[in-house]
């Protein structure tokens, strides 16, 4: 079954089992909301116990496990629900749709158990719910984890089996470079489908605002070992805006072994460690791979990826190894790798990560996401689909090679100033099968601004790989340096383009 009729056979399935509300309705919506001017959301102001309450205090309310939506029914997935408070301040809307009726799910404080914090809480009746979250069979027969949730603006997570919670992905990004500042747009109202007994999708629908852009979202929800999430998006302008972020992923990477910490004690502190893009052919085929590794710089740095067809893209998390980390509570082996596969031709544009300084690990600093090179006019509707991968598993690589380390600095010999030296580690099935006294050379190039000293490759016998080394001059004292590397045996490339860019002195 190719993608594309995988992704829109349970949509019809779903819509002719409840035929109620659906996708068009929530679009109808947003369409009516884009003629009109922006209005803040005018909710009931939070009482202020809740308001005044911090990190900490707020993770203490905790949903009651047993008060689970759909849980005395015995359906395969359940609905817990997040509290207002500290940094959510603005209640959404929920809704549940049955085959008869569309209704509201109400709040009740019992649903909640409030730890150590002591609340006037019968005193506050109805004040919504911050967010919600979905329960599913997932590592074990006898218990459902949680396998996706929505949470503060237009943001939401999800994991497969044997993941924990890494990087998040947003309905939207507005703005997030190349404007007069970052709009955040959010989710304001959900609709959740109720199940069917057996049932192995979930499906919630959801209205987005902000000051220029409103939209309609479809979700289809599929727990798994990779956990998937059919994603339908309609998007409407109200005012013009510089870059439309489209499947934008966020993720925080600190320090890794391109990038040590000198003051951590742990290796690596990271939810993604590179960024991933396949191209395609006109025909839709993957065509090149690119790989670029993560880092934290300085200053705020943007790359553009540019693409006449994208096959994919994806912020990974590739070093699967525990000794990689040394982090017994964070365990950022298992955060999920998210790829995301476009359905249907997305037509040109680019894939733009933004990598940003961070002073610590609370804080998200990668940004990835799709610009596509035309924009929508003010009322018009722009459409896409596509499939959230959240992945543990080799499931999305390059069919050949790949990068499975980079490594910069010096060896036994101090460098000569203005010079760096990359050292990257290659491994995949292509190069696995590669006779003992195989040729390989690295194909490089340097962009502007810099010069290519040397570049060797070899067998790395004792890692089980072969290693790429490059040692580059920089010519132009602040100009960004592009480095581009691959493996060719003859006329044959292995392995996926690696590139870099040489930090700013």
């Amino acid at each position: 079954m190719g993608a594309l009729t995988a992704f829109i056979q349970p949509a019809a399935q779903a819509q002719a089992r409840t035929p109620i509300w659906g996708f068009d309705d929530v679009a109808a919506l947003a369409k009516a909301a884009a003629g009109r001017p922006y209005e803040e959301p005018k909710a009931a102001p939070l009482p202020p116990a809740l308001r005044e309450l911090d990190y900490d205090q707020t993770r203490d309310i905790r949903f009651r496990p047993a008060q689970a939506h759909w849980r005395s029914e015995g359906l395969p997935f359940e609905l817990m629900f997040f509290h207002l408070g500290g940094y959510h301040q603005s209640a959404v809307g929920i809704e549940e749709i049955t085959p008869s009726k569309v209704q509201p799910i109400v709040y009740k404080a019992d649903l909640f158990d409030f730890g150590r914090n002591r609340l006037p809480s019968r005193e506050w009746g109805d004040i919504g719910f911050a967010g919600w979250r979905a329960h599913h069979v997932l590592n074990r027969p006898d218990y459902k984890d949680e396998v996706i949730a929505f949470l503060g603006a237009s943001y939401f997570r999800a994991v497969g089996k044997g993941q924990q919670y890494g990087l998040s992905a947003r309905g939207l990004a507005v703005d997030t470079v190349g404007g007069q500042g970052e709009e955040f747009p959010r989710f304001t109202r959900f609709w959740v489908q109720r199940p069917t007994k057996g049932e192995a999708v979930l499906t919630a629908y959801a209205l987005l605002d902000s000051p220029r852009v409103t939209g309609a979202y479809r979700f289809d929800i599929r727990p798994g070992v990779t956990t998937t999430v059919d994603v339908r998006m309609r998007v409407f302008l109200r005012k013009p805006v510089a870059t439309l972020g489209v499947a934008p992923l966020t993720s925080m990477f600190v320090s890794g072994e391109n990038q040590p910490h000198p003051e951590d004690y742990r290796p690596e502190v990271h939810d993604s460690d590179g960024l991933q893009v396949a191209l395609a052919t006109r025909e839709g085929r993957p065509g090149e791979w690119l790989w670029r590794p993560l880092h934290r710089p300085n200053t705020v740095q943007v790359n553009g990826f540019q693409a006449g067809r994208v096959h994919g893209f994806g912020l990974m998390q590739r070093d699967r190894r525990y000794a990689s980390y040394e982090d017994p509570e964070a365990r950022y082996e298992r955060r999920p790798s998210v790829w995301v596969e476009p359905v249907g031709d997305w037509g040109a544009g680019r894939v733009e990560l933004v990598q940003l300084p961070a002073p610590d690990e609370t804080h998200d600093n990668i940004v990835a996401y799709w610009v596509p090179q035309g924009m929508p006019k003010v009322g018009e509707p722009m459409e896409w689909r596509y499939r959230l991968h959240w992945e543990a598993e080799r499931e999305h690589r390059p069919p050949g090679g790949w990068a499975v380390q980079t490594r910069m600095g010096r060896g036994w010999a101090p460098l000569p100033p203005g010079e760096a030296q990359y050292v990257v580690d290659f491994d995949g099935p292509v190069l696995d099968a590669l006779p003992a006294d195989a040729r390989l050379e690295a194909v490089a190039t340097v962009g502007p601004g810099g010069a290519l000293l040397e570049q060797h490759v070899f067998r790395n016998e004792p890692g089980g790989t072969w290693r790429m080394t490059l040692r580059v001059r920089r010519v132009h004292p602040t100009q960004p340096v592009e480095l581009r590397a691959f493996l060719r045996r003859g006329g044959d490339a292995l392995t996926e383009t690696w590139t870099m860019q040489l930090p700013t002195p």
